[in-house]
């Protein structure tokens, strides 16, 4: 078969490793992939979001099978636009992704359905928003509703900090906000190959949302990552399944609206059960540099069977997968480009790159989150010690790292 994988970062890196890896897998394309991802395939240049031109290429090169990486081509409909010309592709389309580019879209069918959350309330002035937040109280949760690369989330401790949250959003024509309450618990990721009302779960694994260490600072992308996940036992993902995740993707065939693609399912574990903290229609990332570093089962044969509908047992190895991600100074306020990378090539373990260019044969970092280092170990802690252990091997000025991804379940 002749696959492509459309996107360039660490999430894309690892579901073209995953893909070449497959027995079906002849030729691989990425479009427009990263230098760490040339020794994959062929990395076609095309960005993510020119719909057309990717349509164009899947054409005239014979593409069997196209998997997409990033929330923004699916928000553009890039599974409606391939799907009108008869090419195959693991995605949601246009409306259904939704559940991602459209924060209120999913609260209300989470409401609609019984999927349990945390009590929202939607907004499109500053005025109402405010006055709910001070009836509230703190800390609360405020959403930007649209598409924010895991950014647009504020966790607000005081008044203060809701003001400046709701003052920033409406700042933006036309945006809407939703306002949830705060949850509290262990937070995890569930991510299930969906095709209309058949889900399939991959491995658990836990994000680290937040900057800082233990926890602190603003919200980012995801600051790493490590699967499986002690403290999510075999009865808590079954929960997770049937009170969650086969509930949402009926839903969505209810609602006229079937998914097909990657379902993330962003959880907490409450006081109170499993409440689901947001959907995504796409891979996590971090998340996937984990997950799929575990997946011993062909990922391309896996993706046909469930478009087919075949109920499926995917084989795991089962060791810890952990990885950190290394950002650029300053993210997620901001990105530093250009920066020199040296000693990535010396490194024991998966690098996934995630925002690298390459420029005179010298490693650069091209975006906010640069690599993405995993390491697999039989327990967590060796593979924690690993990773720390060969992070130290890669130098430039102006990456930082978490100190303590995977620490919290290690207590």
């Amino acid at each position: 078969m002749k696959i492509l994988v459309v996107g360039k970062g660490g999430r894309e890196h690892a579901l073209a490793l995953a893909a070449s890896r497959s027995s079906l897998c002849d030729t691989l394309y990425m479009a427009p992939g990263n230098p760490g991802m040339r020794e994959l395939g062929e990395c076609v240049p095309i960005q993510d979001d020119k719909i057309d031109e990717l349509v164009a290429f899947a054409k005239e090169n014979d593409i069997d099978l196209t998997i997409v990486g990033p929330e923004s081509a699916l928000a553009l409909g890039i599974q409606d636009a391939f799907f009108k010309e008869g090419l195959k592709i693991f995605a949601p389309s246009q409306a259904a992704a939704q559940v991602e580019s459209s924060k209120d879209f999913a609260k209300t069918i989470m409401k609609k359905y019984g999927i349990p959350t945390a009590d929202y309330q939607t907004f499109d002035t500053y005025e109402q928003a405010l006055a709910y937040v001070h009836q509230k109280g703190v800390p609360i949760v405020i959403k930007e509703n649209g598409l924010k690369a895991g950014k647009g989330v504020t966790i607000a401790n005081t008044i203060e900090e809701a003001d400046q949250a709701l003052q920033i959003a409406f700042s933006i024509p036309e945006n809407k906000v939703v306002i949830e309450d705060y949850l509290e618990g262990f937070e995890y990721s569930l991510i299930a190959l969906v095709c209309g009302d058949l889900v399939i779960p991959l491995e658990v694994a836990q994000d680290h949302k937040r900057v800082g260490d233990n926890d602190t600072g603003p919200n980012t992308g995801g600051m790493g990552s490590y699967s499986p996940v002690k403290k999510i036992t075999p009865e808590i993902i079954e929960e997770t399944m049937e009170k969650v995740m086969r509930p949402m993707a009926k839903a969505m065939v209810q609602e006229g609206v079937p998914f097909t693609g990657f379902l993330y399912g962003g959880l907490m574990l409450t006081d109170d059960g499993i409440k689901v903290i947001e959907f995504n229609a796409r891979f996590g990332d971090p998340e996937a540099e984990v997950i799929l570093s575990r997946l011993e089962s062909d990922f391309i044969q896996a993706i046909l069977d469930v478009m087919e509908q075949k109920e499926i047992e995917l084989k795991w190895n089962d060791q810890v997968a952990h990885g950190v991600v290394l950002a650029s100074t300053n993210y997620p306020a901001s990105s530093t480009k250009g920066a020199k990378i040296t000693g990535y090539d010396q490194v024991d373990g998966l690098l996934y790159h995630m925002g690298t260019k390459e420029e005179s044969g010298d490693l650069l970092t091209d975006g906010g989150r640069v690599l993405m280092l995993v390491s697999l170990a039989d327990t967590l802690e060796e593979a924690y010690q690993k990773t720390y252990s060969e992070i130290e091997k890669i130098h430039c000025d102006h990456l930082f790292y978490r100190n303590d991804i995977g620490r919290k379940d290690m207590e």
